[in-house]
């Protein structure tokens, strides 16, 4: 699977403009790259975290260099801090966290760059709407899934719940649906979050989460 920072951008490309929405402010972008990197990281048994603290479980690093750095801070970190705090301190990291994800995605072969920038799914991707990951398979690419649970009423996976949750935490939806869709499927939406443990916790810290943090994270190397 890809990561889930590979998948918030997948999910917030703007195939008309070749653009990462545009709409979507950057510290919001950053805000879910960052949710991105701490959701796999307890997905992965790396961390555990609930409002009030989140706890390293495993420092072992994965040799991935959007999680490592993120892992190694955590593991460093001398006192128990809570997951809004690692929230604000990880989205200052975002732009290189989108690059990196970015890269990856244009070296597998879900996106291409081409002049000035301009940001596209590879004709493939575009017409199948699927993406190969890792280990071979091909998936429906995050923007079809997310609208299929949202507009539908199957039983999602665990992960499209998890970057569902995400995504509306930091106003993703606002973006990439009109305000008569957003009506429609809210109630979907606030039953997905109440599925999804870690979510609904990335969720709730977020949104309590101030614009200017007290502390001034340091750049990662």
């Amino acid at each position: 699977m890809l990561r889930f920072a590979e998948e918030i951008l997948v999910l917030v490309l703007d195939e008309g403009r070749g653009n990462l929405t545009a709409s979507l402010p950057p510290r919001s972008l950053n805000l879910a790259l960052a949710g991105a990197v701490l959701m796999d990281l307890a997905l992965e048994d790396r961390i555990d975290t609930d409002l009030e603290r989140l706890v390293l479980v495993d420092s072992t690093p994965f040799g991935d260099d959007i999680l490592d750095p993120a892992l190694a801070e955590i593991a460093s970190e001398g006192q128990s801090r809570d997951t809004g705090y690692w929230l604000g301190r990880i989205a200052e990291w975002g732009d290189r966290i989108r690059r990196a994800a970015l890269a990856r995605l244009i070296e597998r072969g879900i996106l291409r760059s081409e002049a000035q920038g301009i940001l596209s799914l590879v004709p493939a991707v575009s017409r199948s709407r699927r993406y190969p990951t890792a280990d071979g398979r091909q998936v429906e690419e995050a923007r079809l899934r997310t609208m299929r649970v949202l507009f539908g009423d199957d039983i999602p996976d665990p992960r499209d719940i998890a970057l569902i949750t995400l995504a509306d935490a930091c106003g993703v939806f606002h973006t990439i649906l009109s305000s008569e869709e957003r009506e429609q499927v809210q109630d979907r939406v606030d039953l997905l979050k109440n599925l999804d443990l870690i979510g609904r916790t990335m969720s709730l810290a977020i949104e309590g989460l101030e614009v200017s943090d007290e502390s001034s994270p340091r750049a990662l190397p």
